[in-house]
């Protein structure tokens, strides 16, 4: 399992997926969910999203959701340490913001 704490740069699609998360999905539904939170920009294909969810599984960030005797779908969910490491990126990206504004303002005015 990964410490949350660490300095983590996260792929767009990794961190995307994580929010997504945060209520139970099938991969279809996470493609969906990421596709409209970026309003079109980000459309994830199956190999980019199957490679991110085993590595988010393997991590600990998501777990598989028990699945129904009828469906063939699996559902996921975030997990507190994938909680975690998604509230720290977006500190990171929120650092990320405000510097690069302060310092392209800035240098904008001299």
């Amino acid at each position: 399992m990964t410490n949350p704490e660490e300095n983590i740069v996260l792929t767009e699609a990794v961190f995307y997926t994580l929010l997504a998360l945060h209520k139970p999905l099938h991969g279809y539904g996470i493609m969906q969910e990421t596709k409209t939170m970026s309003n079109g920009r980000l459309i994830l294909s199956a190999g980019t999203l199957y490679g991110a969810i085993s590595s988010m599984l393997e991590k600990g960030w998501i777990k598989a959701l028990p699945e129904e005797e009828d469906s063939r779908r699996k559902e996921y969910v975030i997990t507190d340490t994938g909680k975690q490491v998604a509230r720290s990126e977006l500190n990171r990206l929120h650092e990320l913001a405000e510097n690069g504004d302060r310092i392209i303002n800035n240098s904008q005015i001299q």
